[in-house]
């Protein structure tokens, strides 16, 4: 399972990014049911109900105060190319105004108290980060 950051990782990117644009590919797979740590008190729900009603609804608008735009969210309806065992449920593109925006945010306290959220609800992930690239005339 790949739900966590590792803000190493992270920062290395950000050192080496132009202050571009960049949009954040997120390949989201759920759990049937949200997984928090012993002790935490969340009520149970599905990974689904954990991204979007607990970690999302709280993240958005610090993702939107970064100068963010989320800009498509989508349901996979099948996988056409790829590993036999990889499967995704939903597919979310956010684009920041640069990656520094995107460590910033990372870094923001307010988001690192409801990132467990995401953890919880997310039985596998995949967050690329991407910048626009010409596309060729053919």
């Amino acid at each position: 399972m790949t739900a966590a950051f590792d803000m190493e990782r992270v920062r290395e990117i950000a050192r080496s990014a132009s202050d571009e644009p960049v949009t954040m590919v997120n390949m989201l797979r759920f759990r049937d049911r949200a997984s928090y740590d012993p002790g935490c008190d969340a009520t149970p729900c599905s990974g689904r109900d954990a991204y979007f009603e607990r970690y999302a609804s709280v993240s958005t608008p610090l993702v939107m105060a970064a100068g963010a735009s989320i800009f498509w969210l989508g349901s996979v309806v099948g996988h056409v190319v790829s590993p036999a065992e990889e499967r995704w449920d939903d597919i979310l593109l956010v684009q920041y105004p640069n990656f520094g925006a995107v460590q910033r945010l990372f870094e923001n306290p307010a988001y690192q108290a409801v990132v467990f959220h995401r953890s919880a609800a997310l039985q596998d992930s995949r967050l690329i980060a991407a910048r626009s690239i010409p596309i060729p005339a053919y």
